[in-house]
This record gives C-alpha cells, sequence and structure tokens, in this order.
C-alpha cells in the first residue's frame, strides 16, 4: 500500500471512527414525546408556534425524539393539560404559565404581570438574571421542568363593546383576562372570567362576556373579534410581553440524555425567537387589516384610567407576596430586576424609538 492511500484510508476509519464515539447517545433507543397544547389546531400565531416546536424537536433530533402533538381538546382540554403533564400521562405541554395562578401565584411572573417585563427584559431575567432557576424551583413543587418556548411582545389592552373612558366604565363589565392582570381588572369592578382560547368567540357573541383580551393584531385578526366588539385598546397594562412555556414531567425531563436535553432547549431556543419575531413582522399589517377592511377604531386608555390600573397593581402584588414565602422571593426578584434592565432600556432603546417616532412622525 502507498503513502497515499495508507493516509485516504485511515482518514476515513478515523471519520467513522470519531463519529461512532461523538454519538453514543443518538445510538439509544428512540423516545416518543406526547406534547399537549392550550392552543387550537392550526390558529396562526400561537398554534402554528407549537406545532412548528413540536415538529422541530423531531426534526434536530432526526427522529429519537418523536413527538405526538394533541391541540386543545385533542387529549385533554386546555386547561387540564397542566395536571396532564405533572401526573406524567403525557410528557409536555404548551401554554401560558399564568394559567396556573390558581395553583401558584408565582406562575404569573413566568409569562407575565401588570407593569412586567417587555419580551426583551423577560428574556434578559430568563436567561442571564436568575429567572430560570427560580422557575425551576417553582416548577419542581409539582413535578415539572419548564423552557421559555415562544413571546408574542407587548399585548393589546382588549377588545370591547364600549368606549373605556374612565376606570369607572370597568366597572360591571364582564371581561375575558386571566392571571394578574384579571385580578388588576376585578379590583377595578370587573367581573372576570379565564376561558381558553377556543372559546372566547363565542361567549363574545352570545353576549356571555363584554370584553376581552388576547395577543395582538395578527392573531387577533383570525379570531374575528371584530364581529362583537369594535373598540380596539392600544397597549395593555397586563401582558407587556407575554412569554409561553414548553412544560415537561420532570421525571421524564431528567431521564432524557445531555445530548437529548440539548435538542429540545435548541427547539424552544428557536422557537422561543420566531414567535416573537412573527408577531413582530405582521402586527402592523393587521392592525391596518382589523381598522380599514372591518371598520375597528383604535383607542387608548387615558393616563387616570393607567394610574387606577398602577394602584390596584400594586394590591396585587402585595396579596402575592403575602401567599408564601416562595412567591415573595420571585416577586421581588422580578421587580429588583425589571428595574435594572428597565432603566438601561429607558436610556437607550426607548430613548432612541421616542425620537426616532418622533421624527419619522410615527
Amino acid at each position: 500500500m502507498d503513502r497515499r492511500s495508507f493516509i485516504k484510508k485511515a482518514g476515513v476509519a478515523g471519520t467513522v471512527g470519531a463519529a461512532a464515539l461523538a454519538t453514543p447517545a443518538i445510538a439509544q433507543d428512540k423516545k416518543t414525546l406526547t406534547i399537549v397544547s392550550t392552543w387550537p389546531r392550526d390558529f396562526p400565531g400561537l398554534g402554528l408556534s407549537a406545532q412548528r416546536l413540536a415538529a422541530r424537536i423531531t426534526e434536530l433530533s432526526e427522529g429519537r425524539l418523536t413527538t405526538e402533538y394533541f391541540a386543545a381538546g385533542e387529549r385533554v382540554g386546555a386547561f387540564d393539560v397542566f395536571d396532564e403533564v405533572a401526573s406524567g400521562n403525557s410528557q409536555a405541554y404548551i401554554a401560558a404559565d399564568y394559567y396556573w395562578v390558581g395553583k401558584h401565584p408565582g406562575f404569573a411572573y413566568f409569562t407575565a404581570v401588570p407593569f412586567g417585563m417587555t419580551s426583551p427584559e423577560w428574556n434578559a431575567w430568563i436567561k442571564f438574571k436568575g429567572g430560570q432557576a427560580l422557575w425551576d424551583e417553582l416548577s419542581a413543587e409539582f413535578g415539572l421542568k419548564a423552557l421559555a418556548c415562544g413571546g408574542t411582545g407587548t399585548q393589546m389592552g382588549g377588545w370591547f363593546n364600549k368606549e373605556i373612558n374612565s376606570a369607572d366604565d370597568l366597572k360591571g363589565l364582564k371581561m375575558r383576562i386571566p392571571g394578574l392582570g384579571g385580578t388588576v381588572m376585578s379590583k377595578l369592578g370587573v367581573s372576570t372570567v379565564s376561558l381558553p382560547g377556543g372559546q372566547i368567540y363565542e361567549n363574545l357573541v352570545s353576549g356571555a362576556i363584554e370584553a376581552t383580551e388576547w395577543v395582538g393584531p395578527y392573531n387577533d385578526f383570525f379570531m374575528k373579534f371584530y364581529e362583537a366588539a369594535k373598540f380596539y385598546y392600544t397597549a395593555g397594562m397586563h401582558e407587556p410581553g407575554g412569554g409561553l412555556a414548553f412544560g415537561m414531567n420532570k421525571s421524564w425531563w431528567e431521564g432524557l440524555s445531555d445530548w437529548e436535553k440539548a435538542i429540545v432547549e435548541a427547539a424552544c431556543n428557536e422557537e422561543h425567537a420566531a414567535q416573537h419575531e412573527e408577531a413582530s413582522a405582521n402586527n402592523g399589517e393587521y392592525l391596518g387589516k382589523l381598522i380599514n377592511d372591518h371598520g375597528v377604531q383604535l383607542r387608548s386608555f387615558d393616563d387616570d384610567t393607567w394610574d387606577a390600573f398602577g394602584e390596584a397593581a400594586a394590591e396585587v402584588f402585595a396579596e402575592t407576596r403575602d401567599h408564601s414565602p416562595l412567591a415573595a422571593k420571585i416577586n421581588d426578584d422580578f421587580q429588583a430586576k425589571l428595574r435594572e434592565i428597565g432603566a438601561f432600556r429607558k436610556q437607550a432603546e426607548i430613548g432612541f424609538s421616542n425620537q426616532r417616532n418622533r421624527v419619522l412622525g410615527l
């Protein structure tokens, strides 16, 4: 054998050997990951994002983590996914964790809270300022492990069948609004309910509710809320940056190899960014369609109403702290990091965008 042939064959053998050594986890038995969701199937925005994530886990793992995805109502009800996964009947859910404030109010901070963090601020807290560790501590109490898997950006104030000219106009209103934002509204006299997305339209049309919050123009357009409520309010206090959760059964998660965990984390990180970017790309276009094609009237809450929201929110945070030492720990860390991160963003991104919008006339 000449030297050139020997080097060529040795190189091939070395490559094969390296591949065999580098992928021991890949050679293990395939696993099935059953995912249940709170979102309707094929629903633009939230629903499609969840389906993309499920498909991406299978794709990235080359089929070694095979996902079975069930939209709301296909395996369990939308609000039953928490117990379904905590029990181990399914391995993961995709949802907004503030749906579980009845189990522990700390879950609200891992979606959104009134006057809280925007999506970039929340991402910074979760990834680099201790938020994930607190999320892990809370989730572990229920046998779960959660990862961020989506973000809506700042949400709209909601759909109303009448104008809201003061906080007094909220009294007696029947509104779908979950989480601590719903608790704030309750303190202002609103009769609040927490409905899954697939049930909002029918309740709004029937008059069972008179107002609802959902997400933003891109998601809301397809819900056809404009058929029952024409007043659409700009940025709300309740969800400045909704973050979504890929909540897994903790025992199942801990049974994964490091390689398998890395696959799940990579898919979640990818979709977490993609959902926010998709909403940002489409909200302006769909707001125009709502106004120009369907006669939606855009409104903003006045300063006095915002002040009333703020006073009620302060009460809600105090009550949340009183729930338990862990609730107080989560709230206090969140509020401290919000002020640290937000103070700089006021000088940079917000300072710039305010001046840019002034100069461009936006």
